[in-house]
């Protein structure tokens, strides 16, 4: 049986800059001098998991991730010191430079959106059954989603097995999650995540939820940058 992927068109769903600019962040890490041995570990790590989750991974991924091999390779060969230095130092100038032109589009894109974030922030709390200051707001991107995921399978064994799409019921893992969420304010990743024992039910019901976030029937949020991620249900007027 061919096995295939399960393709994420998600808002949340972002690109190989993204997911450096997400690591250099999440690690305090400076654009100008990015360890390039961590930030390849780290990025190798998410794809991965992208991959054993089977997400459509774009072949920007795979590029970027032979740019940063390169890199450290090329520090690790034995070439005289001057001409090792300009030839590393040229590669990664060119990602460094890439990264700034790319985050400098991200936050005029994100001062563009803010107005609308404003007003989606109110729809969101007007949507909530009772309105408290503690509410999250701040939408969790995939790799936060991806980050959480990775600490749950942590602590479960590793199952060698492929996971093959005909045999993954993600439909009926949506409904688990919606009727988990009935009556509900909200949930932390975690206890949704719960719900399964094993690391291919982890998965799946992760792919579920991937599923229900793209259709907007919950969301994801945070409070912080980095924080713990709540899962909210989509709560209609005649709801409330």
């Amino acid at each position: 049986m061919e096995q295939q992927t399960y393709e994420v068109k998600l808002d949340i769903f972002e690109g190989p800059l993204d997911l450096l600019l997400y690591l250099v962040r999440k690690n305090n890490f400076s654009i100008y001098d990015i360890p390039i041995s961590e930030i390849t570990h780290q990025y190798l790590e998410y794809l991965d998991l992208m991959k054993e989750l089977n997400l459509d991974i774009a072949g920007e991924f795979l590029v970027m991730a032979a740019t940063l091999m390169e890199i450290k390779s090329k520090s690790l060969l034995p070439k005289p010191q001057e001409e090792l230095e300009d030839e590393v130092e040229q590669i990664r100038k060119q990602l460094v430079d890439r990264l700034v032109e790319y985050q400098k589009y991200k936050n005029v894109v994100m001062n563009f959106l803010r107005p609308r974030e404003s007003v989606e922030r109110n729809v969101f709390y007007r949507k909530l059954p009772i309105f408290t200051e503690d509410d999250y707001y701040l939408e969790a991107t995939i790799f936060d989603l991806l980050t959480a995921l990775n600490e749950v399978l942590r602590k479960v064994p590793k199952e060698y097995k492929e996971i093959v799409i005909e045999e993954i019921h993600i439909e009926e893992k949506m409904r688990q999650i919606l009727d988990y969420l009935n009556g509900k304010k909200y949930i932390l990743f975690e206890e949704l995540m719960q719900l399964e024992k094993t690391r291919k039910g982890i998965i799946v019901l992760f792919l579920a939820l991937l599923e229900l976030i793209r259709l907007r029937q919950v969301f994801a949020r945070q409070k912080e940058f980095f924080g713990e991620i709540r899962i909210y249900p989509l709560i209609r007027e005649e709801q409330i």
